[in-house]
């Protein structure tokens, strides 16, 4: 062989090899964060979303069911998920956790909240315990509200209701949206009106609401702690090893329910401050949090995570 040839081959080696390895890179920089439309999971996804943007990542929210978002994940069509609610989800997500073509991955939010709640009103007046549901059904208009179709809570409440858990099989679940039932819950509250709805926290609903969550949930509906929920970061099958620097990052990304409340309440109060900004300004107002979310973590051209951050937000605010 020439030396020429063997100059000419070599050479398209090398072009060869740089396409590929653009074309690899280009698809690792592209990250899907799947969603929920809840206050907090938005949160979450949309401030991940800026981090990742800031990094150089080309990033994006998709908004989902729940168990489509599982669905997305499995199918690759999606890399993370940060509203896992367990032991709430766990009849959904349990599936494809087994199957490990979802990992489970780590803690966001200890401490969280979901399970039903009541005005306080009705707490006092004897509606304190999942065991004294029935006893107020016409009080109740034997309704019980949830949240969107399809979503962990609404199916826990629709067993509960199907398997006459409690004496509730004359309760009719109203399917909604997260903020179609919060100001139902919020007008029935105001007005001395009985009503049962899905709670949770961290949430503004805590500080808009005098309500009060009730006792007496067990393993077969929200837990046997009374509704005690931990938050679970869930990432796709591979997404370690395609991505590393993002993986690393997705298990820094921790959401103390403190932090959550302060940046829903905050929010909340500035009708003009977008949730998405308002989780921006309490980052740049307390930068140790994303200090520890970004340490050790690189651009996607090698330079320190944390600076890059820090100007995006400069730029942002």
């Amino acid at each position: 062989m020439s030396s020429g040839l063997k100059r000419i081959i070599f050479a398209s080696f090398v072009i060869t090899t740089l396409f590929c390895s653009a074309i690899a890179v280009q698809a690792a920089e592209k990250i899907t964060v799947a969603s929920v439309a809840w206050t907090g999971v938005t949160i979450k996804s949309e401030v991940a979303v800026s981090v990742l943007e800031s990094l150089g990542y080309k990033a994006e929210t998709k908004v989902f069911s729940v168990p489509i978002a599982y669905t997305a994940l499995a199918n690759g069509d999606a890399d993370v998920f940060f509203g896992n609610w367990m032991p709430s989800m766990a009849n959904i997500a349990g599936k494809f956790f087994k199957n490990g073509k979802v990992i489970k991955y780590i803690a966001n939010m200890p401490g969280a909240k979901y399970t039903l709640a009541t005005p306080t009103f009705c707490a006092k007046n004897g509606l304190k315990d999942f065991s004294d549901i029935a006893k107020f059904g016409d009080k109740l208009d034997w309704k019980i509200y949830g949240i969107e179709p399809g979503n962990d809570g609404n199916l826990i409440i629709q067993d509960m209701i199907d398997k006459d858990m409690f004496g509730m099989g004359k309760f009719k679940l109203v399917a909604s949206s997260e903020v179609a039932m919060l100001a139902q819950a919020q007008a029935y509250a105001k007005n001395g009106k009985w009503i049962i709805f899905l709670g949770w926290a961290p949430h503004s609903m805590n500080e808009r609401i005098d309500m009060t969550y009730l006792t007496g949930s067990t393993d077969q509906t929200f837990g046997d702690n009374d509704g005690t929920a931990t938050v679970y970061t869930n990432i796709r099958k591979g997404l370690e090893k395609d991505n590393p620097n993002v993986a690393k990052l997705f298990k820094n990304m921790t959401f103390p329910v403190s932090m959550m409340n302060q940046i829903m309440t905050s929010g909340h109060k500035d009708k003009t401050l977008s949730l998405h900004k308002a989780g921006l300004k309490w980052l740049k107002t307390n930068p140790a949090m994303y200090e520890k979310w970004l340490d050790g973590i690189t651009t996607v051209d090698g330079k320190p995570g944390a600076a890059a951050f820090k100007a995006y937000l400069d730029s942002k605010l």
